[in-house]
């Protein structure tokens, strides 16, 4: 009897790898190193992702920010 695998399983790993390749080269002929090692080039580029996402939020939040206490001075002016 042969080993069926989960398509849901199927598609992770197929994704993981083009992400994996998308990233850059395969780091050793080791598999298990390899991966671990795309492993962790996922997670630096997350958090390159996540931080920029915070940096444009913040930007566009304060995009044109008037402080109202100037305003109310120049207007008892």
């Amino acid at each position: 009897m042969s080993k069926q695998e989960n398509p849901c399983m199927k598609r992770k790993q197929t994704l993981f790898r083009l992400l994996a390749k998308a990233l850059g080269e395969k780091a050793s002929k080791n598999d298990r190193e390899a991966d671990n090692i795309a492993h962790i080039r996922i997670f630096i580029f997350l958090t390159y992702l996540i931080t920029n996402c915070f940096i444009i939020a913040g930007v566009v939040r304060h995009w044109n920010d008037v402080s109202t206490t100037s305003n109310q001075k120049i207007l008892q002016q």
